[in-house]
This record gives C-alpha cells, sequence and structure tokens, in this order.
C-alpha cells in the first residue's frame, strides 16, 4: 500500500462521526509529561489552536509573529530554519509529543514541512535541554503536541480558508471520548500558487508552489484507574518547487514523505509513575534537480525508539526521575553516499527535584549519552526557583548541552567526515518574572558558549567538508510582557516580547550569519461579544547574511504588521478576514527571496 492509499484510506475515518454532545471535560493525556516540571524552572511560550489559526498560512508564520525565534526562510512556504538565541537550525530541537524528530540526515528540522494544524497546542522553550530531549536541544526547543481528553463526547471543528496567490488550507477534526476511550483524528490539506511579486525588487516567485497533506489519529484507552495506553501517529506528504529567478532558470522540486508512530503506557499510583514509549520514524525525500526528469538525490530513514521514564515520589518534598532511551537510527541515501549505514545510540539520565518550602525549588540532572562510533559527552543541568514575593520570582539554569553529527555530515560523498566530534555548549541564564494583576513581565538574561561547532568548509582539494572548527559566544536578553483581562462582554489580550542577541565567532570574532541583533514582536486583541480584532507586528533589526559582515549584502531593517477581524455567528460559525502585511513592507528573512507585500485571506471556522 502507497502513501497516497494510506491517506485515501485514513479519511474514511472521519465519516462515522456524525453528531455532537457535550460533557464536562475529566481527565486530559498529555502525551510530553516532562513539559509541566520544565515550566517552573524555564520561559515556555504556550500557544492553543486560537493563537495557530492567527498565522495559519504555515509554521514559519506563527514562529515569526509569535515568538523570539528568528525564522529564515527560502520565498513563503519554502525551505524554513529557525535560529534560537543566535544558533543553528541544527541547534533546535523539533519535539513530537515528547520525542525528538530532528531529520537524521540534516539534523535539524524544515518548518515548513512540519505540518501546523494537526497539533492541539505548540510550546516554544528558550534554552538547554538535553538532558530531557537529547542531541540538538541547545539553542532551545519546539514542541508539537497532541492531547486526549476523556469523558468529553462528540467533538467536532472544521476550517477552512482561502487566500491571496490561489492558497487553499482546509483542516478537519473529530474527536470521540468516554469514561474508557477516547478518539482524535484530523486532516489537513494545503496548496497554494504562491506566485506572488515584488516589483520594486523586480522579483516574480517563479515556481514558487506548494501542497502538503497531513492525517493524525489519536487512541487512549483507560485500563483502569493506573494503567492507560495510548497511540499517537501521523502521516505527511509535501511537495515544494523551488523559486527560480527567470522563467529560463531550470524548475526544481522537492518532495518529502514522513510516517510517525507513537505508543505510550503510563503506569500511575500514589507515589510511582512510569511511561514506557515506543516509537517508530521514518523520513522520505527526494529532490529533483530537473522537474521533469527522474529524481536527482533522496534517501529514507528509520528509527526505532524505546523510551522509559520512571518517576518515583519520596515525599512531598522530593521526587526522583529516572530516563532511559534507546535508538536504531538506518538510512539509505540515493546518489548521496549514503548506502545503508545504521547507528545505535542510547542514554541514562537521572533528575532529582527538591520542594524544601513554598519559596524554593530546585532540580539537578544528569546524562550519559553512548552513541555508536562518535564520542558523546557526559551532560547536566541545574536549575532553581525562588519565590520572593506574590508579585516576583527569580528562576536560575546552567547546563551543558550537545549534538551529535548527523549522517549527512558523517556519510555524504564526496566530504562527509568521520571523524567528527559532538558539539557542546555550556550556558546560564537567569529568569526574573514580575506579576501585577493582570500583567506579566518576564526579563531572562542568558550566556552560552559553544564549542566544535560542525561547519561545511572547502578542504584541500576544493570539496566542502563539515569539520570542528568554531566556538561560538551568545549572550543576549529575552522579554516578554502579557497582559489580559475580561470585563463583561469584552475581553482583551496582549503580548509584547523584546529579543537582543550578540552572537560572535570567536576565532574570526564577526557576528554570525542570520542573527539579527534586535527582535521586537508583538500581538493584540479586543473582542466584545461576537467580534474580535487582532493586530501583529514583528520588527527585526540589521541581519548579516555574509562572514565578513558585508553591509551592501546585509538585510536591512524591517517592521511588518498584520491585522484581521473575526465574527461569531450562532455561536459555532466564526467568519475571519485576515490582511498580511498591512503597510506593504518589503522584506526578506533570506537573501534574494522576498517575502509577499500586502495580501489577504478569508476563512470560515466551525465548532460543533
Amino acid at each position: 500500500m502507497t502513501k497516497t492509499d494510506l491517506f485515501s484510506a485514513a479519511f474514511l475515518l472521519f465519516s462515522f462521526w456524525g453528531f455532537a454532545q457535550e460533557k464536562t471535560i475529566d481527565t486530559v493525556y498529555i502525551f510530553d509529561n516532562q513539559l509541566n516540571s520544565s515550566k517552573k524552572v524555564q520561559k515556555i511560550s504556550k500557544l492553543e489552536q486560537a493563537d495557530l489559526l492567527k498565522n495559519s498560512t504555515n509554521l514559519s508564520e506563527v514562529l515569526r509573529f509569535q515568538s523570539p525565534i528568528y525564522i529564515k526562510e527560502n520565498g513563503r512556504g519554502m525551505v524554513s530554519s529557525p535560529s534560537f538565541r543566535g544558533t543553528t537550525a541544527q541547534q533546535t530541537a523539533f519535539i513530537w509529543n515528547g520525542i525528538n524528530v530532528n531529520s537524521q540526515f540534516l539534523g535539524q528540522g524544515d518548518i515548513n514541512n512540519l505540518n501546523l494544524l494537526g497539533y492541539d497546542n505548540l510550546q516554544v522553550k528558550s534554552g538547554g535541554g538535553s538532558v530531557i530531549y537529547g542531541s540538538s536541544a541547545i539553542g532551545g526547543t519546539i514542541h508539537l503536541n497532541n492531547e486526549l481528553t476523556f469523558n468529553k463526547g462528540f467533538h467536532n471543528s472544521l476550517f477552512a480558508e482561502y487566500g491571496s496567490f490561489k492558497t487553499l488550507n482546509t483542516f478537519l477534526k473529530s474527536s470521540y471520548s468516554d469514561e474508557k476511550i477516547s478518539v482524535k483524528v484530523s486532516g489537513n490539506y494545503v496548496e497554494s500558487e504562491n506566485d506572488y511579486e515584488v516589483p520594486e525588487k523586480n522579483y516574480i516567485n517563479l515556481n514558487g508552489q506548494y501542497s502538503n497533506k497531513t492525517f493524525n489519529l489519536g487512541f487512549g484507552y483507560k485500563i483502569n484507574q493506573k494503567n492507560t495506553f495510548s497511540w499517537q501517529t501521523q502521516l505527511y506528504s509535501g511537495i515544494q518547487h523551488y523559486p527560480i529567478f527567470s522563467e529560463y532558470a531550470t524548475k526544481t522540486k522537492y518532495l518529502t514523505n514522513n510516517f510517525r508512530s507513537l505508543a505510550s503506557w503510563d503506569f500511575k499510583s500514589m507515589k510511582v509513575q512510569n511511561i514506557l514509549r515506543l516509537a517508530f520514524l521514518e523520513e522520505e525525500f527526494q529532490y529533483f534537480a530537473y522537474i521533469d526528469r527522474p529524481k536527482s538525490t533522496g534517501g529514507t530513514g528509520k528509527s526505532y525508539i524505546a523510551k522509559n521514564d520512571f518517576n518515583y515520589l519520596f515525599n512531598d518534598k522530593i521526587a526522583l526521575n529516572l530516563i532511559a532511551e534507546y535508538q536504531l537510527n538506518k538510512a539509505e541515501g540515493y546518489q548521496s553516499g549514503i548506502k545503508d549505514v545504521s547507528r545505535n545510540a542510547g542514554s541514562f539520565a537521572g533528575l532529582l527535584r527538591w520542594i524544601p518550602n513554598q519559596k524554593f525549588y530546585f532540580e539537578i540532572g544528569a546524562k550519559k549519552d553512548f552513541v555508536e562510533k562518535i564520542e558523546s559527552p557526559f551532560i547536566y543541568s541545574f536549575s532553581g526557583k525562588f519565590k520572593a514575593t506574590d508579585w516576583y520570582s527569580a528562576v536560575f539554569n546552567f547546563s551543558k548541552n550537545f549534538r551529535y553529527p548527523s549522517f549527512n555530515d558523517l556519510y555524504w560523498k564526496p566530504g562527509g567526515n568521520l571523524n567528527l566530534k559532538s558539539e557542546v555548549s555550556h550556558q546560564a541564564e537567569l529568569g526574573n518574572n514580575f506579576a501585577h494583576k493582570g500583567f506579566k513581565l518576564n526579563l531572562t538574561p542568558y550566556y552560552m558558549r559553544i564549542e566544535n561547532m560542525i561547519r561545511w568548509l572547502p578542504n584541500s582539494v576544493g570539496i566542502a567538508s563539515p569539520i570542528n572548527t568554531s566556538k561560538v559566544e551568545s549572550y543576549g536578553l529575552e522579554s516578554q510582557l502579557d497582559f489580559e483581562k475580561s470585563f463583561g462582554k469584552n475581553k482583551a489580550k496582549i503580548s509584547a516580547g523584546y529579543v537582543f542577541t550578540h552572537s560572535k565567532d570567536l576565532e574570526t570574532h564577526q557576528f554570525l550569519t542570520y542573527v539579527p541583533k534586535y527582535k521586537i514582536f508583538g500581538n493584540s486583541s479586543y473582542g466584545y461579544d461576537f467580534a474580535e480584532i487582532f493586530l501583529q507586528g514583528m520588527y527585526n533589526g540589521l541581519t548579516f547574511t555574509t562572514s565578513d559582515e558585508k553591509l551592501s549584502s546585509a538585510i536591512q531593517p524591517y517592521f511588518v504588521m498584520n491585522a484581521g477581524l473575526n465574527f461569531t455567528v450562532l455561536k459555532i460559525y466564526r467568519l475571519g478576514f485576515k490582511v498580511n502585511n498591512v503597510f506593504d513592507e518589503i522584506y526578506e528573512t533570506t537573501a534574494y527571496f522576498p517575502l509577499p507585500k500586502r495580501n489577504y485571506s478569508a476563512n470560515l471556522f466551525i465548532n460543533f
């Protein structure tokens, strides 16, 4: 059975959801149980479905306007990568329901090949997290979460959007749960001609069309009061046609297919909680250097994962958490020199959490990874929280984190380097949290030093090859102010963030490329009865695109604003209209690839 057949069969499952009824929520099952503990000592921004729908074009737009991350995107909907606190895309971990899903080939995730609307929420965590989430969790982690509820009955939602450049976005989600069983099914389809123009840059986004589809299925079963079995699976298929600068240039395209499946058994008693997870991940890609000819390169990667998370509560003050994980990674490439390679990797981690009184919280963690043929460091974390008053609390974090080389780094021919070491980072941060009435303010200065950074550079014969060369120092400030208030039929919400980043190569004393020194982002909404208006703004400072800090090649500062209106009718229908880039700003996040000027979209959301 092909993946297309699987998609067809999957969508037939929607046929048995036909009516709706509401019950009181009894239980919510969360796949990534470690996030709740992390919230006590690290800044985590949580975006619910309502937030995601305000930037429904793709995940890049969500992160660009609603997080401190810088997003480097090769044109709207194209290859896209994040920069967290001045780090690279390979130093950001994407976490799907508690499982690291970065590509085994590239060591990173392509944001626009991660579907947006198939998740119940998205959470962004700044700072190191390798003790819990493994390789690449250096600059930060992006969490794509699904949840299962029990005792809620039937619930359905439908979203349909049409916008500029012949962009269609549809999403359907249905769920049923009673006291014992929970089932959730969703599907998403997106397509766009994406043929926007930027006359001032003499640019037309030729060959920029894309499409993708996703299917998600979640299932949970309460065996008894102590035992719960759950399963989450996802199918994704996408096509991107890479933009060209002339109608006479050669057209290319990129196809990707991903399959993820996660089974979990959760045992919970008064003192013990144990979660056993078994996961299978498969990634497949094909690149066509000539759009109408056979593929030029490609590859298939498979990961088999077993992870056990054991937590023992000694008393109401001390808890011990032990995490063991084993992975078998396999990959086979086409025209890349990667032929039937495999890697065994395992790790053991321990975390001790101590709450001496209501004002203090401490957590210490240690971990050792064992990666076949690769030297991996002993890593650690130490965190604490002090609640000084009702309106002020402080948190601190010290950690050592790492990233081991990807299959491309090791085996790509020509150029792969089997002698690479793991990248290692040491970092510290001090979070200051203020709260007064409806206001919340977070100020977090941080410092990070990365050694053995892997860079692809020309070798003695002119072939690009990865080597451990760079030492990078990054320091800065992340801050965010949030306000929310409801009175009568009125509801107001404001969120604004300021980010300062100083990230330099200590050997060349040059700023890293595609790391703006300043970023400001803000979101506000005001609702009265059935109507809501929202605004989004984002400012990026000067961004170097070359390692010699050449000003003529740098991306100049820019400010982009979006605005939207939503109207709720008969409680279950919501009509929306949005204007992106209200002021018609000319801007780009990757050199030579401008993003669209002013454009529009209209949507319908039905919740029943």
